[in-house]
C-alpha cells in the first residue's frame, strides 16, 4: 500500500479537474433516505445506536424463534465476529478462518462485520464453512490484474478520481456475490444474524452499516447490485480506488452519496459504544454468555524502516503510522465495551514471526504465505489473546 499513499500525498499537492456526477442529498436529509425502499438497509450509529438497537432486539426474537432454548431454558453463547480492513493482508484472517474448520471448532456467529478487505472476507464467514473453498480462492489465486489497474500516473492526478481502474475488482465480488449467496443471506437473516458492512459516506465524513440480510431479504431486484457495490465501496481506498456512487432519490429528486473505503472512519468495528449491549439485551429478557471474535487484518508491533529524506516517503511512513495506531485504537475501543457489558473478548492478529518479503500489492506468493500462516494457526487452535498489546498477556484457551 506505500506506494499508494505516497501518490496520494501527490495528489493533495495538484489541483485536479473534478468528474461530473449528481448532487449529494441535502445532509439534513441523508438519515430518512430508505435505499431501495428498505427501512432497515443501513444504520448511522455515530450519533445514535437506536435504529442498531432496534434490530439487535429483533434479531434477537427472530433467534429465540427460530432455535428454542433447551429444556433448562438456557441458549448457547452468541458468537460475534469483526474482521478488519489490511488490503492484501486479509489473506491471514481467510486463512485463520479455513484453518479453523479444519480444526472442527470454529462456532456459527450470530453477528459477522466487515471493513474493508474484512467486508470481502465477511460475507463468506457469515455463511460459514461451505464457503470455504471460495473464500480460499479469494486469497489465494488471485494476482494484482484482478484487482486493479493502474492510470497513467499523470492523467489520473490531472483529470482522474483515482489512481487505478477497480473494474477487475468489480468483476470477481461478481463472481461470488451472486444469487445463491443472496438466498443464503436471506435465510440466514431470517433465522436472526446479522452481517453488517461498513463504508465511510464521504460527502457526511460519516460512517455507515450497511445491514446485507435485510438487502438480501428484500427480494428487490436492484439488491444483488447494490450488495455488490456495497462490497466495492467498502475496500475503495480514497484516492488510489474509485469511490462507489449510491443512487438515492429525495422527494423524487436523483441524487448520488459517494461512498468510500469503511477504513476511512473505522479499521474495525464491533457495535457502538452507545449501543449498551448487556444492558439492552438484559432488560429485554435476553440473557446469555457472548463471545466477540476480533481478526485485525495487520501486525500489531511496529515494522520498523530506515525512512528515506524525502517528501512522498516521509509523507507515506507517516500516513501507515497513522493507520496503524488507527487500528490499535479501534481495537482498544472494542476491547473496553465488551468489557464494559462482559462480553468475552478475543483477538486475533498477524505476528512479528510472520516475515514473508511483501515485494508489491497483492503479491500472489505473499498472500498465500500469510494464508497458510493463518491457516496452520487455527488448525492446531489458535491461541486468541484476552486483550490488546499493553493491556495483558494473558491468552484465551485455543480453539481446539
Amino acid at each position: 500500500m506505500a506506494p499508494w499513499l505516497a501518490a496520494l500525498t501527490l495528489i493533495l499537492l495538484l489541483s485536479a479537474c473534478a468528474i461530473p456526477r449528481l448532487q449529494a442529498p441535502p445532509a439534513e436529509a441523508t438519515e430518512g433516505i430508505e435505499v431501495l425502499g428498505i427501512p432497515n438497509a443501513r444504520f448511522w450509529v455515530d450519533r445514535s445506536a437506536d435504529t442498531l438497537l432496534q434490530e439487535t432486539l429483533q434479531q434477537a426474537n427472530r433467534e429465540a424463534a427460530a432455535t428454542p432454548p433447551d429444556p433448562n431454558g438456557r441458549r448457547p453463547a452468541a458468537n460475534f465476529l469483526a474482521i478488519s480492513g489490511g488490503g492484501d493482508d486479509g489473506a491471514f484472517g481467510a486463512g485463520l478462518l479455513v484453518g479453523w474448520t479444519e480444526a472442527g471448532t470454529r462456532p456459527q456467529f450470530q453477528v459477522v462485520t466487515g471493513i474493508s478487505t474484512g467486508a470481502l472476507t465477511a460475507p463468506f464467514a457469515f455463511l460459514g464453512p461451505e464457503y470455504d473453498p471460495e473464500l480460499r480462492d479469494v486469497f489465494t489465486d488471485i494476482a494484482p490484474p484482478d484487482i486493479l489497474l493502474f492510470r497513467r500516473i499523470a492523467s489520473a492526478l490531472l483529470f482522474g478520481e483515482a489512481l487505478a481502474d477497480t473494474a477487475p475488482l468489480y468483476r470477481l465480488i461478481s463472481r461470488y456475490a451472486n444469487e445463491q449467496m443472496l438466498e443464503d443471506m436471506a435465510r440466514e437473516y431470517k433465522k436472526g444474524r446479522l452481517l453488517l458492512i461498513g463504508t465511510t459516506n464521504l460527502d457526511l465524513q460519516r460512517p455507515v452499516l450497511w445491514n446485507i440480510g435485510a438487502i438480501a431479504a428484500s427480494g428487490h431486484p436492484g439488491a444483488l447490485e447494490l450488495f455488490r457495490r456495497i462490497l466495492l465501496a467498502s475496500a475503495a481506498i480514497p484516492g488510489a480506488f474509485p469511490p462507489v456512487m449510491i443512487d438515492v432519490k429525495v422527494a423524487g429528486r436523483a441524487y448520488q452519496e459517494m461512498h468510500v473505503d469503511g477504513g476511512a472512519a473505522s479499521q474495525v468495528f464491533l457495535y457502538p459504544p452507545a449501543l449498551e449491549l448487556d444492558r439492552s439485551l438484559r432488560e429485554a429478557g435476553f440473557q446469555r454468555e457472548r463471545i466477540a471474535y476480533i481478526i485485525r487484518n495487520a501486525r500489531m508491533d511496529p515494522e520498523w524502516a530506515s525512512t528515506e529524506r524525502s517528501l512522498l516517503r516521509i509523507a507515506s511512513r507517516s500516513i501507515s503510522t497513522m493507520i496503524h495506531f488507527s487500528g490499535m485504537n479501534d481495537v482498544i475501543r472494542i476491547f473496553q465495551t465488551t468489557r464494559r457489558d462482559g462480553v468475552q473478548f478475543r483477538l486475533a492478529y498477524i505476528g512479528a514471526d510472520f516475515q514473508q518479503a511483501h515485494r508489491k500489492s497483492f503479491d500472489p506468493a505473499y498472500m498465500r504465505a500469510l494464508f497458510d500462516y493463518g491457516y496452520e494457526q487455527a488448525r492446531h487452535g489458535y491461541p486468541w489473546q484476552l486483550a490488546p498489546p499493553g493491556f495483558s498477556t494473558t491468552r484465551a484457551p485455543t480453539t481446539r
